[in-house]
């Protein structure tokens, strides 16, 4: 168990071994929750969703991306040719 000691400003000041434990650093953010008993939890917020990550998602790596003409005749086919 560690303790943690309250600022005379009211702040808590997590140790680094606590934050690696969350995995969260400087700047993420912590949801606390009330418990019964006077007990809180901690646990680290879920990142916001970002756009770029979806980038690449798709890619094969390795492999040559499919021309137009391969597309199109992928959607003609109903996508058969590629189960």
């Amino acid at each position: 168990m560690n303790a943690i000691t309250i600022t005379p400003q009211g702040h808590l000041v997590l140790q680094k071994d606590m934050l690696d434990h969350l995995g969260v650093s400087g700047g993420n953010t912590i949801i606390i929750e009330k418990l019964p008993d006077g007990r809180i939890e901690l646990r680290a917020a879920p990142e916001a969703a970002d756009i770029s990550q979806a980038f690449g998602l798709l890619k094969h790596h390795g492999a040559q991306p499919l021309t137009i003409e391969q597309i199109d005749a992928a959607a003609r086919n109903g996508w058969t040719s590629a189960r």
